[in-house]
């Protein structure tokens, strides 16, 4: 990789010149290619992919830049993205991560739902965003709807249903779901930014305890979105619940619908990986439904 035409980029955005003289692969995720690239006196984190991927990048980025303004939540700084050679990249501040404690996981649920009760307003539509991203590889639909049962439907399990019947995935009770959604989802939520992707992979601290996320898959939607996917992989610590609901507190329902939005990020899955993850969706299914 030629990284002169990233530090041309990056010395044109920040005003400061920046010249590299070390590279070093890092984490990136199971997408991207990571690595830091220093100069003298100033590092930074760079996500690589093929040039197709560009606009994958350039929502990213967005979706950052919008948690930023809210003045809520850490998330890390978007520098400059684009294409370069054979790849296309995203530049994002550096930040040095840590072990957190009670207290740190606290903060995090706290300025999550500072973030989460800002509510969204649009000119089009309550639900959606701007532009389509995406949820690890799979294009995510936002098109702006004003009901959220119908956006949820439509855009996010119609959507992940679509992509598993493609690829061989059997989901009997699929259309039976579908249709019973607006009685699932009567509890009209005001429009959240949410990160869309808050899992235990995107949530850390940095080295002097400040909560961060990253990662997202952002747009505008349900804010229990984001606390149920928190419970799917393993869940986040008790404090970080403590200090959301001491912020804004989870509305009556909301233990039965955390299963209906965790099944999007399962059948998800299944679209990613196969595998069992059908097994797992159609078990929500039968839950959802019976519930």
């Amino acid at each position: 990789m030629n990284w002169l035409e990233i530090a041309q980029n990056i010395s044109r955005v920040t005003g400061k010149a920046f010249l590299v003289n070390q590279t070093r692969s890092v984490s990136g995720g199971c997408i991207n290619q990571g690595y830091a690239i220093s100069s003298d006196t100033d590092t930074y984190f760079v996500k690589l992919n093929s040039p197709s991927q560009v606009a994958m990048f350039e929502a990213e980025a967005l979706g950052l830049q919008q948690m930023l303004a809210t003045n809520t939540i850490r998330v890390p700084q978007p520098i400059c993205w684009g294409i370069a050679e054979n790849s296309c990249y995203l530049v994002l501040e550096w930040i040095d991560l840590g072990r957190g404690n009670n207290s740190t996981w606290e903060d995090m649920g706290r300025h999550l739902a500072k973030m989460h009760k800002i509510q969204q307003l649009s000119r089009k539509a309550a639900f959606g965003w701007n532009i389509n991203n995406t949820i690890g590889s799979t294009p995510q639909i936002n098109d702006w709807t004003t009901d959220w049962a119908e956006f949820f439907a439509k855009h996010r399990l119609g959507y992940q249903f679509k992509l598993a019947n493609r690829r061989g995935g059997h989901f009997p009770q699929q259309q039976a779901l579908l249709t019973a959604i607006p009685e699932l989802l009567t509890h009209q939520p005001q429009p959240s930014l949410v990160h869309g992707d808050l899992w235990g992979g995107n949530a850390a601290c940095t080295t002097t305890g400040e909560p961060i996320i990253f990662d997202p898959a952002t747009y505008i939607g349900d804010r229990e979105v984001d606390i149920a996917m928190t419970e799917l992989f393993g869940g986040f610590p008790a404090a970080f619940y403590q200090g959301y609901n001491a912020v804004f507190p989870l509305e009556q329902g909301y233990e039965k619908r955390k299963t209906l939005y965790n099944l999007y990020h399962i059948l998800n899955h299944y679209n990613l990986f196969g595998g069992s993850y059908s097994a797992q969706a159609n078990r929500m299914i039968a839950q959802i439904l019976s519930s």
